[in-house]
């Protein structure tokens, strides 16, 4: 598959923190316009989501609360399970990181993209990131703190008020504005795509840029990054493969399953990036690094896996009748000639 350009955007960006690091007070400048990026990017997600498709995705409680469990549950005791694995294949710092992507919350532009590549549940998807969303800006400071601890960078109450100021506010602003500036929102998408890449952007050249001034990298081998790509891949597989075959086992239908699978096997970075800076402060870098690369894995990944959904209903669409309803149809043809 040809290459994302926006992956090659992100490494661009993690070489351009190496070579000049943002420092003194162009790192305030560039912490400052982060901040600001991701509060706008709430508000316009505040402003795109429709009331109604909110209260209508409510009546999908079932789905909902399958996507919170996969995403605050199922996840975080996968990231309890790698333990195991430091000293040998992860680093402590590494693992920090690895647990604290188990803890952000879902995704919501990329499951509703696959979502509908894949001819699901678009509405369901859109619900189910945003409530996702909205529920992780308090239960992912929440989760850190229980299962990361003080080693988690400064979790408090100043640092859950930050994080709902910087996430939770604008949203909700957004969500009273709608009435005015939704319609312009809804045919400006591609405004709102640009705001939601930018401010990763952003947010990783900040955090990257305290790495490299702090000198935090020399604590990351190649052999240790390869060994956190394996396990990433080994818990997107399993996540993937209990959304889908769980979905069944719950008596969802097709539609609904996929929007399970892409909503509740994925992490966001546009809300764990964030999120991290508060929480981990100079040691951000290295708590986004397992996110980065988890995030980049589930764009190719989920991408491979809508086109095969998207295949497979189009099969269903065009296979052939059974013959009993073709002997039905021919019937009723000769009937009314």
């Amino acid at each position: 598959m040809p290459i994302d350009p926006y992956i090659l955007l992100l490494l661009g960006t993690v070489g351009l923190a190496a070579l000049f690091p943002a420092r003194g007070p162009a790192a305030d400048v560039a912490s400052g316009a982060s901040t600001a990026a991701v509060a706008l990017l709430f508000f316009l997600y505040g402003a795109r989501l429709s009331t109604r498709e909110a209260l209508d995705g409510l009546r999908h409680w079932r789905l909902h609360v399958t996507v919170l469990a996969c995403t605050f549950l199922v996840f975080p005791l996968l990231g309890l399970a790698a333990r195991g694995l430091v000293p040998v294949i992860l680093t402590h710092p590494l693992y920090q990181g690895l647990l604290f992507l188990t803890l952000v919350p879902s995704t919501v532009q990329s499951s509703i993209a696959f979502t509908s590549m894949a001819r699901g549940n678009v509405p369901a998807a859109i619900c189910a990131g945003s409530f996702s969303s909205l529920v992780g800006i308090v239960a992912t400071p929440l989760l850190a703190a229980s299962l990361l601890g003080g080693s988690g960078g400064g979790f408090s109450a100043d640092s859950l008020l930050k994080i709902v100021l910087q996430l939770l506010v604008p949203f909700l602003a957004g969500q009273l504005l709608r009435r005015w500036i939704g319609g312009f929102v809804t045919r400006h998408k591609q405004v709102l795509g640009l705001v939601d890449r930018g401010s990763i952007l952003l947010v990783v050249y900040t955090a990257f840029s305290v790495g490299v001034v702090q000198g935090i990298w020399h604590q990351v081998s190649p052999a240790r990054l390869g060994g956190l790509v394996v396990v990433e891949a080994v818990i997107l597989a399993v996540m993937l493969l209990l959304t889908w075959y769980g979905g069944k086992a719950l008596r969802f239908g097709r539609a609904d399953r996929i929007a399970i699978q892409f909503a509740g096997s994925k992490k966001s970075l546009a809300a764990g990036l964030p999120m991290a800076s508060v929480l981990f402060g100079a040691q951000a870098a290295l708590a986004v690094l397992p996110l980065m690369l988890f995030h980049q894995m589930q764009l190719i990944v989920g991408a491979v896996i809508a086109k095969r959904r998207a295949r497979d209903a189009a099969a269903e669409v065009s296979a052939p009748q059974p013959a009993a309803a073709t002997r039905t149809a021919v019937g009723t043809g000769t009937r009314s000639g």
